[in-house]
């Protein structure tokens, strides 16, 4: 299959399934939305969980790859957390799929794939822990931090952040990287070197 029709698929497939969720969309709204046939989905991907997974993967990409401009080992860690927050932050609100997977809200339309899905989440640690390691080389956190469950931990507590900020309070984008900013140095401070 042509890459040009394979990323159209997955385009339309992602803005699908954040429209209208994994169980309501079809692979017949896709094809439509895609200007394919129903048959040429099924090139791109072996079924409808299949296309899913390839659509979130796809922007799970393009969101590290954002993320990865981002590190520059030659500011400090602290700017650097605060900045990969609001930068995904910004990528979830025009994200849903992304989103939808740090939060959990897709684990229960793919029962099954629970593992599959935590590989997903696991992949957007990296940078986390990367930046970690930098604030440990630049003396600004502690050298004993457990660098992989500190990333994990502060992955889940920005993912909570914005679960609670924006969800249950309705909060625009400002409002909530403004937060979210407030209670990373909160957490940052208990990173720092003594």
């Amino acid at each position: 299959m042509e890459s040009n029709k394979r990323e159209s698929i997955l385009q339309a497939a992602a803005q699908a399934f954040s429209r209208l969720g994994f169980r309501k969309t079809s692979i017949g709204d896709i094809a439509h939305a895609a200007g394919v046939a129903k048959g040429t989905i099924y090139l791109a991907a072996k079924s409808k969980e299949d296309l899913f997974y390839q659509a979130v993967l796809r922007d799970l990409r393009d969101w590290l790859a954002s993320l990865a401009r981002l590190i520059d080992p030659r500011r400090p860690a602290d700017e650097l957390l605060e900045g990969l927050a609001v930068a995904s932050v910004e990528y979830f609100e025009s994200h849903p799929l992304v989103r939808d997977l740090f939060i959990g809200a897709c684990y229960g339309d793919l029962p099954g794939w629970e593992e599959r899905l935590d590989d997903l989440r696991e992949l957007g640690k990296a940078h986390v822990v990367e930046v970690l390691a930098a604030g440990v080389r630049q003396g600004l956190f502690r050298r004993d931090l457990e660098l992989e469950d500190t990333a994990m931990i502060l992955q889940d507590f920005m993912h909570a952040v914005y679960v609670v900020q924006a969800h249950s309070r309705k909060l625009d984008g400002a409002e909530i990287r403004r937060r979210m900013k407030i209670g990373l140095r909160l957490v940052v401070d208990g990173l720092r070197a003594r």
